[in-house]
């Protein structure tokens, strides 16, 4: 009997475990999909998630609040993990990448980056122009003023958003002060410059005709001087104490090239890549001036009417080579688009980098101004997937926009943009060793094996004819930047690279199909798969992902 009922017994125990098993596997398979939409739908909540609480009116950046934040984080991070996109098509696996790579910024910032606690320029609020690329490059808060997007006078409903972006100010400097506790001294020292430039714009604000005798506007403007000043003061006061490193170190570099911005490379990779760039494009500029040595030297712009006419000779030049060699396919809106960038005529003293090399021949810069080609497009057409027809988060377009736009400088002249200006050729080659250089720089900063104005000789030092000791706000300015957005610093040339690495498997595809390389289809395509890091577009255009291993196989 006693046999009989423990029988019984472990019969009992093995129906309980087998129907809690299947009750545990129903219930994740509820949570398990191979369909697109759902996707689409799980990055429609991730986006939503990704936009802070507000406190105050101002965006919630509290370490409270982030801690309470976080098992959400993980229940989507855990949902994404769980589709199953082994029969989709590339592009649909592509965009999963996507989403996966947002994750892991919103992951690495929350655990390692930590703007909001080490980086005084996140606070960063009022902004007067739109940058060129989809996003603002660096890690920027979500309370921004876009001062570009407001046409004076203010309608009643422009008007009531501007105060309101305005009056985000004070609450959130008051947060800032408590969440900024980080220890990160290059970045804390630089950032009071932007801070400082903040309350000058906003100064500068108030005399604009439209707005001076509005009391309700000035008077939130002044509260947003008063706020921005008190937090530069107080910046300064703590500089003192600030003893610690920027850099986030060589392993999370490399784990965050990977993971986040979808390049296949580690930080020894990129130091090697603009080694060799650097190396090339000096060789590359002495034999062509060498080749050159005969000719005339360029004449720069020496008024604004020279300029003018420099400029709009460059444009047309630039968009009838494009057009007529069959580069890319040209729409009515690129020439529109350049044109609103063309720039103007600066004396000699006041000319920083690229101001030198544009009034010399506007058009190696006016070629990395593909830029506002790409911007354009996304306004008016739209990629067709919703997780790739705005800007990805987290600079994660930065090989992509960045990269593009600066292979193209080398491109177009290799297809023959100077054949009537030989010389212009120079530039070209200056303007690749000074990116190699700055990006060399940022590379030693991040590895903390330099500090950012050490990085910053590299920068200058190594960038061709001394046009990097012209004007050194912009040097400033490019090194702060890229150590506080790890990778930006190096994406336009390995961007470059990847860019030609793509070019090179798509072509060699062609040749082994029995199909002739054309050039206007390769950039078409590029442009039809929308601003997406280059790795993640090489493997669209090419179904070849075998450069994609590091971040796969990881």
């Amino acid at each position: 009997m006693k046999h009989l009922l423990a029988l019984l017994f472990i019969s009992f125990l093995m129906i309980s475990c087998n129907s809690e098993e299947k009750s545990k596997e129903a219930e994740t398979q509820t949570y398990k999909s191979n369909n697109y939409d759902d996707l689409v739908l799980l990055f429609k909540e991730w986006r939503n998630f990704e936009k802070p609480p507000l406190l105050e009116g101002a965006p919630d950046y509290t370490k409270a609040t982030f801690n309470k934040r976080w098992s959400k984080f993980k229940e989507l991070q855990a949902s994404l993990k769980q589709i199953d996109t082994a029969n989709w098509a590339v592009e649909h696996q592509v965009d999963w990448m996507l989403v996966w790579a947002e994750m892991n910024g919103y992951d690495f910032n929350h655990n390692i980056l930590m703007p909001w606690v080490r980086d005084p320029a996140f606070y960063t609020t009022v902004w007067s122009h739109k940058s060129d690329v989809p996003a603002h490059e660096g890690p920027t808060n979500h309370g921004t003023t876009e001062l570009w997007t407001y046409s004076f006078p203010l309608s009643p409903k422009e008007r009531k958003r501007f105060l309101n972006d305005l009056k985000i100010i004070p609450p959130f400097y008051k947060q800032a002060k408590q969440n900024l506790t980080g220890n990160a001294k290059d970045l804390w020292i630089t950032g009071v410059r932007d801070i400082k430039s903040q309350s000058v714009v906003l100064t500068n604000l108030k005399s604009k005709t439209e707005i001076k005798n509005d009391t309700e506007i000035i008077s939130t403007i002044d509260a947003a001087i008063s706020a921005t000043d008190n937090l530069a003061s107080w910046l300064l006061k703590e500089a003192s104490s600030k003893t610690g490193s920027s850099g986030i170190g060589k392993e999370n570099y490399t784990w965050y090239l990977q993971n986040v911005h979808l390049v296949p490379l580690t930080w020894d990779d990129e130091v090697m890549i603009l080694k060799r760039e650097l190396a090339r494009a000096w060789s590359s500029l002495k034999l062509e001036e060498h080749r050159n040595r005969n000719l005339p030297k360029l004449v720069d712009a020496s008024s604004p009417k020279a300029y003018d006419k420099m400029a709009d000779e460059a444009a047309k030049s630039l968009m009838t080579f494009l057009d007529e060699q069959d580069i890319v396919t040209v729409k009515p809106y690129f020439e529109t688009a350049l044109r609103q960038h063309l720039g103007e005529y600066v004396p000699k003293e006041k000319r920083n980098f690229f101001l030198i090399g544009e009034h010399y021949d506007p058009r190696p810069l006016y070629s990395h101004f593909y830029h506002w080609f790409e911007l354009a497009r996304m306004d008016i057409e739209p990629h067709k997937s919703e997780i790739r027809k705005g800007p990805l988060l987290y600079n994660i377009f930065d090989s992509r926009n960045e990269g593009t736009a600066t292979a193209v400088e080398e491109m177009f002249m290799q297809a023959g943009l100077y054949d009537d200006s030989p010389r212009s050729k120079e530039i070209v080659y200056i303007m690749i060793a000074q990116r190699a250089a700055r990006g060399l720089g940022s590379l030693y900063a991040h590895a903390n094996e330099m500090t950012m104005e050490e990085a910053g000789g590299i920068h200058s030092e190594y960038t061709p004819r001394g046009w990097m000791k012209t004007e050194k706000e912009l040097l400033i300015f490019e090194q702060h930047l890229y150590l506080r957005q790890p990778g930006y610093g190096t994406s336009y040339i390995t961007g470059k690279h990847l860019l030609e690495a793509a070019l090179a498997d798509y072509a060699r595809i062609q040749e082994l199909e029995g199909k002739s390389f054309i050039t206007k289809d390769f950039f078409d395509t590029l442009n039809s798969i929308g601003n997406i890091p280059i790795a993640l577009g090489h493997w669209q255009m090419t179904g070849e992902k075998k450069h994609l291993e590091s971040i796969i196989n990881d």
